[in-house]
């Protein structure tokens, strides 16, 4: 069972259905005796950009400046701005790391992308990589939000297979980490999304029960999209939300 974990959380709103994912996480975790930190990116207001201020005590070649080469070394002679220290002392500490975002343009937020450039450099060495990366004990896991139902997002949908729109952001995990980091999961975890998804199913049947119903009648159009009935149910709520959300 996992002692330590780290949650790198990137939304700002703490309405959201991010918010309650990773609120249910650091809830169920706990339970379980876990000590649970959380990076808030948007409350620290995380420096997104990778630039020459990561890095004190001056550059070792600032004519042909390399971002890479200086941050390794940086890194090395203990030279690297505090904000990244702290980060790197969270992911060597954390025994699962969970990284809970909403998906932008098939991607993660340019804030939690900014926080891989910027936090995971040290990690990275060719002699590091798979299973001798120096995180090779540790778990990570992608937990993020979509606008879209499920078949929207598989290897027939419109938008594409999930696994191959984000299947750059999965392999910067395995590189340090375990090769099988986001697979064999232990009882603990998976009863952890359990609880995660009985969370938010709640949360979406409490709060939107009572006004969906005179809603269903004008977003009907769900159907069009040929989309199944619990795909097209998902699609009409989301709707509902995005309505609510806007007045």
């Amino acid at each position: 069972m996992f002692k330590k974990v780290l949650i790198v959380y990137a939304h700002e709103s703490p309405a959201s259905f991010n918010a309650a994912a990773k609120d249910a996480a650091v809830a169920a975790l706990t339970a379980q005796g876990c000590t649970v930190e959380v990076s808030d990116l948007y409350a620290m207001k995380f420096k997104a950009a990778a630039t020459t201020e990561d890095i004190t005590g001056g550059l070792k070649d600032a004519e042909n400046f390399c971002y890479a080469k200086e941050i390794k070394l940086a890194s090395e002679e203990g030279r690297l701005a505090e904000d990244l220290k702290k980060e790197q002392e969270k992911l060597k500490e954390a025994d699962l790391v969970i990284f809970q975002f909403p998906m932008y343009w098939s991607s993660v937020p340019a804030i939690m992308k900014g926080w891989m450039d910027r936090v995971l450099g040290f990690a990275y060495a060719q002699e590091k990589w798979y299973s001798e990366g120096i995180f090779k004990d540790k778990k990570a896991m992608l937990s993020f939000t979509t606008d879209c139902p499920e078949s929207v997002y598989s290897d027939t949908g419109i938008n594409g297979d999930i696994n191959v729109i984000l299947c750059d952001v999965e392999d910067i995990m395995p590189h340090p980490y375990s090769k099988d980091a986001t697979s064999q999961w232990p009882p603990g975890l998976q009863a952890l999304t359990s609880d995660i998804m009985k969370t938010l199913e709640r949360l979406i049947l409490d709060q939107l029960r009572p006004i969906v119903r005179p809603h269903l009648d004008p977003l009907q159009f769900a159907y069009q999209l040929r989309l199944g009935t619990e795909d097209a149910i998902i699609y009409l709520l989301n709707r509902v939300y995005t309505h609510l959300d806007q007045h």
